[in-house]
């Protein structure tokens, strides 16, 4: 990897790290946040609910029973007038069309008569199966019960029952009665539950049976956790279970004599902040590349600029010396391998430390512009041209004989003496010494510039303002 984009990598990494660790921390507060948020308010709330749906949909029907129960005119009718079966059926009609439940029913247990809103029915007895329910309820010591069970008097499909027994003012035990409901309207209730709140919701009786209905049968969890969920205090308890988090949460129901039992797995409640965490990674991860690249890009125009800073002379905008070495070194293998000429030209502008002196350097700088542009024009596209130094510049002529080059230095003397610029910034003109050589076999540029002092040096005592050959 290449130095200069090491301090990329690092950047990337800290900005990388940094980005995933504040999401990774802010995910597991929000995450906190969440559950706390579950267990303290949304779960509680939810159950409040919940209790209040089902007090429209199941306790109204209980209570519904629980009068009938304790209605004068059902124990006077058992008592005295159950020959009256017109009387008991337009009754248990009327509690059917009212409350608007699949039924009403009551059994006298001295004739052990069974009565819907249909009229009598048939006589329950112990021996037939589908008649054990009432002795069971009969002979338990519940005052109520919730049954769910099939009844062929009733659409002969499930149904949920709900039996209270009836007594006499001396407490002498008369029968039971009570309203049945569809099983499937409980079901599409609790899959609304489901849906809208996702919340699972059971039903335990006291001895921590599932009643009514269940979607998951957690046992060893009833087990556990049978004292404190089967109390009359509100329980909330969390679990682990198939590598989820769930907390459920108690409610005794009096009026159903059950325990309400709503339990939430905590991944439903957490999935938004989950995608969130995922895109604050995938966003970290973008916004580090973006600024990666831009710190490429920058780190690329940089050295780019640099690299142009140390082959370009900052005042004339033309090649400097070291630019010159570089590209010198393979024109001269290129002249090597051809055997073809190569000339080098040498050139010192004439008197520019008067010019400094009398003018200032603000015009001397001017000058070597001009000159620059000068040379730029006059040499051609294959060769080589640099600011030597000072007022000193050199020229590469790749496959130029002595004559031609000896005809290019003079045309550089020429325009020099003749810029208009020059001479109105000056108010006179400038004149330049050139001194012109063949590169020879065991020639470098070092012995060539060696040569070149000395012809320049001859070129000055001999006049300036012309082109010395040596």
């Amino acid at each position: 990897m290449q130095s200069k984009y090491r301090i990329v990598v690092i950047i990337f990494s800290l900005l990388l790290v940094l980005s995933i660790g504040i999401s990774v921390s802010n995910y597991k507060v929000s995450m906190q946040m969440a559950k706390e948020q579950l267990k303290s308010h949304s779960l509680p709330l939810s159950v409040d609910n919940i209790y209040t749906e089902i007090q429209k949909q199941i306790i109204e029907p209980n209570l519904v029973s629980s009068m009938m129960a304790s209605n004068t005119f059902l124990h006077e009718w058992l008592l005295n007038d159950e020959d009256s079966v017109l009387k008991i059926q337009r009754y248990l009609e009327s509690i059917k069309n009212k409350h608007h439940v699949l039924g009403a029913f009551l059994v006298s247990d001295r004739t052990k008569n069974y009565y819907t809103h249909k009229g009598f029915v048939e006589q329950v007895k112990k021996t037939i199966k589908r008649n054990q329910w009432y002795f069971d309820f009969k002979d338990s010591t519940k005052n109520s019960e919730i049954n769910i069970d099939l009844n062929k008097y009733l659409n002969d499909s499930l149904i949920m029952f709900i039996n209270f027994k009836i007594f006499d003012d001396d407490f002498h035990y008369l029968g039971s009665t009570g309203v049945a409901i569809e099983i499937s309207y409980i079901k599409k209730m609790l899959k609304h539950f489901k849906k809208k709140y996702k919340l699972t919701v059971n039903f335990l009786d006291a001895e921590g049976n599932y009643v009514l209905l269940n979607e998951t049968d957690n046992k060893v969890l009833i087990s556990t956790f049978k004292n404190k969920i089967l109390s009359a205090k509100s329980y909330l308890v969390e679990y682990e279970k198939d590598g989820s988090t769930y907390i459920l949460n108690s409610k005794y129901i009096q009026e159903l004599d059950a325990y309400l039992l709503v339990e939430a797995k905590v991944d439903d409640f957490t999935k938004e902040t989950k995608e969130a965490f995922y895109l604050n990674i995938v966003f970290s991860l973008f916004l580090a590349l973006i600024i990666a690249t831009i710190l490429i890009n920058i780190i690329r125009n940089y050295n780019k600029k640099l690299e142009t800073l140390s082959q370009i002379d900052a005042l004339t905008n033309i090649p400097n010396r070291r630019n010159f070495h570089d590209k010198f070194e393979y024109l001269n293998n290129l002249r090597q391998r051809s055997s073809e000429h190569l000339c080098l030209l040498f050139i010192d502008i004439d008197d520019f430390k008067k010019i400094n002196d009398e003018f200032g350097h603000g015009y001397g700088d001017i000058v070597l512009q001009e000159f620059a542009k000068i040379l730029q024009a006059s040499v051609r596209k294959s060769d080589l041209f640099a600011r030597w130094g000072g007022e000193e510049f050199i020229v590469a002529l790749a496959n130029t004989p002595i004559k031609e080059a000896k005809d290019l230095a003079e045309k550089i003397r020429f325009a020099t003496a003749q810029s208009q610029k020059i001479q109105e910034l000056l108010s006179k003109p400038v004149t330049i010494s050139l001194w012109l050589t063949l590169f020879e076999e065991d020639d470098t540029l070092d012995t060539l510039i060696a040569r070149a002092d000395k012809a320049m040096y001859q070129a000055k005592t001999s006049g300036k303002n012309r082109v010395c050959i040596l």
